[in-house]
């Protein structure tokens, strides 16, 4: 009688995990991770609810301890009320507004409800590498100043 196993029911690969992302990539999941922030940003605006996202800060005492406590992170939001009332949104990496056509920095968004669904769709882009070049040319600005 054969005996099956739990792992046998498993597809067994040999993986290696790389040792590191291309920069690339490590821009896609900034940007990535910033949309997320104003998606539940958005989300509790709808809800009336307020966002709170928290940050570690490393931080010394008066006996000299260093320790790290959590303290809340300020988001700002990247709509705004345009000149003829309605809700733009611009996407911004650091403090560069991304182009996202030739001459387009914003979308124009009817409500804030559309205004989540904006961001996801914005997300599904950044994620697919659509603005890769927008992100490179932004990062190199900024480090320019440096």
């Amino acid at each position: 009688m054969a005996t099956t196993t739990a792992l046998s029911q498993l597809k067994l690969t040999a993986a290696a995990k790389p040792q590191s992302t291309s920069p690339a990539a490590a821009r896609r999941h900034k940007l990535s991770k910033r949309i997320w922030e104003q998606m539940e940003l958005a989300k509790s605006q709808v809800s009336g609810t307020a966002f709170v996202c928290k940050k570690f800060r490393t931080i010394t005492d008066t006996d000299g301890n260093r320790r790290s406590v959590e303290l809340p992170k300020r988001v700002r939001p990247w709509w705004f009320t345009g000149e003829q009332g309605q809700l733009v949104l611009q996407i911004h990496y650091g403090s560069q507004v991304l182009e996202l056509a030739r001459g387009k920095t914003a979308v124009e968004v009817s409500d804030t409800k559309a205004l989540v669904t904006t961001l996801q769709v914005v997300h599904t882009a950044v994620m697919a590498g659509e603005l890769d070049t927008q992100i490179e040319s932004a990062a190199n600005t900024l480090k320019s100043r440096f």
